[in-house]
């Protein structure tokens, strides 16, 4: 059987899955905390969930109290898989440029299919929520998403030949994820009132094993069976030293100006990731919570009305990067997340949050462009340990701002529930702040095309 280097298929088989088990989990939580709060079944209609409006009533604290524990169960479950997951990516995701990139993408995927049986049999034998920390840290030893993103971008910059097809395509990647998170936010509504949480679930992990089937049967590796045998190690020293040598050399070799620029874009990238993952992770909370009070399926509208700002994002890479430098498309893309965070803050109705995309409409053009830069800055075979600091971040960063925004989600909702999207907007100063001094200080775009052929030819010369 042929193979094929279309590695987008797996990516959006994998990110549908993730995608939708996503805000299901979050409301299976929701629910389950609702019913022991209230020791009664929630209460769900065709137009809202219910939700208590006056603040004098005592069934409105008891919501609140629900909303905050929601809230820290969430950041106590999301901490559990993150070490873990850190691990295998820092290690697997480094070692693609010497081992391939398949068990960057497979490893990730028997991981959530192993999750998604375990949701089932929750769902199914109704098992403490506890079960759930659990299949957390068992989706983390496999690598979770941080390892299959980092071993998807890899590969997809290892099939690229220019600079320009490798910021479209990583861009194009990107907007797989947020179509895809869309359409399965959008899908999780229906899903869950056709079907419910036990059958949802049962299809996740019907799609994740087709993942794993095309990755093993049809995806070609991007580094051949004869370079692996030339490549591969002779003692467990040398495994060891070898799968943590990759980062630490991309950093030890590289030129001043180099080493400068990736620890500058990586602080950017975490920066902003850190703000917008925070941010927007509350979401659901917000909505499920008075004066939304969405149900099920608006909450999956609105996560689909997020396709349309994935959409508008790529179609400004895409139009942008004609005219403009990266630098300045990563701006633009800042200043969109904050316009939609301000608007976040005070949207008190359902058209309102609905229009919270149309600021937000670049809001993602930074994430693919930050992706690229870093990569066009690194040789051919630094590609893994780019990637794999990237998805460390991802993992650290997407962690702690998930406590951390989780946590003062939690102690400003009874007050001011918007509180948390005016200081996420707020924290895009820092990465604002970082990008305005590389602009005035040594930013060149042409200099940063020249770092690569002048790296190759010095270690060409010392070879000589």
């Amino acid at each position: 059987m042929r193979k094929v280097l279309c590695v987008e298929p797996v990516i959006f088989i994998y990110a549908f899955a993730f995608y939708l088990t996503g805000p299901l989990v979050q409301q299976f939580i929701y629910r389950r905390l609702w019913e022991e709060e209230y020791n009664s079944t929630f209460i769900s209609n065709s137009n809202v969930s219910y939700c208590e409006q006056n603040k004098s009533n005592p069934t409105y604290i008891k919501q609140k109290e629900v909303q905050e524990k929601a809230s820290v169960f969430t950041m106590q479950l999301d901490l559990t898989g993150a070490v873990p997951s850190l691990i295998v990516a820092f290690v697997t995701v480094a070692n693609g440029d010497r081992q391939g990139r398949k068990r960057s993408l497979v490893l990730p995927s028997v991981g959530a299919l192993i999750a998604n049986i375990c949701l089932t049999a929750i769902s199914y034998f109704s098992l403490s929520l506890s079960v759930l920390f659990a299949v957390a840290f068992i989706t983390g030893l496999f690598g979770s998403i941080a390892t299959f993103v980092g071993g998807g971008f890899a590969f997809v910059a290892d099939v690229c030949h220019d600079e320009k097809q490798k910021t479209m395509r990583i861009a194009v990647v990107d907007l797989i994820f947020g179509l895809v998170s869309g359409l399965a936010g959008l899908s999780s509504g229906y899903f869950l009132r056709g079907i419910g949480f036990m059958w949802t679930f049962v299809t996740v992990c019907l799609l994740h094993a087709i993942s794993i089937i095309y990755i093993i049967f049809l995806l070609e590796d991007t580094v051949s069976v004869s370079e692996l045998q030339h490549q591969a190690p002779a003692s467990y020293k040398e495994v060891l030293r070898e799968t943590f040598s990759g980062v630490y050399m991309l950093f030890k070799t590289a030129p001043y100006k180099k080493r400068i620029l990736i620890i500058v874009l990586l602080f950017t990238f975490m920066t902003y990731l850190f703000t917008a993952f925070g941010g927007s992770s509350l979401f659901i909370l917000y909505e499920l919570d008075e004066p939304l009070c969405w149900n099920e399926l608006y909450i999956g509208y609105g996560a689909a009305a997020f396709t349309s700002v994935s959409l508008t994002s790529f179609l400004g890479v895409y139009l942008f990067s004609k005219c403009l430098k990266d630098i300045y498309i990563v701006f633009i893309g800042i200043f969109s997340y904050i316009g939609g965070m301000v608007m976040a803050a005070f949207a008190k109705t359902t058209l309102l949050m609905f229009l919270v995309r149309v600021p937000s409409m670049f809001c993602l053009m930074p994430i693919p462009v930050l992706r690229s830069m870093l990569s066009k800055v690194v040789l051919p075979g630094e590609q893994g340990a780019v990637f794999a600091c990237i998805a460390c971040l991802e993992v650290v960063t997407g962690t702690i701002s998930l406590a951390v925004f989780n946590i003062l989600y939690a102690a400003t909702v009874a007050w001011f529930s918007g509180f948390s999207f005016l200081l996420s907007a707020g924290f895009c100063l820092i990465p604002l702040s970082v990008l305005c001094w590389l602009l005035c200080t040594s930013w060149n775009e042409e200099d940063l095309a020249l770092l690569v052929p002048e790296e190759v030819s010095s270690i060409e010369s010392v070879d000589s």
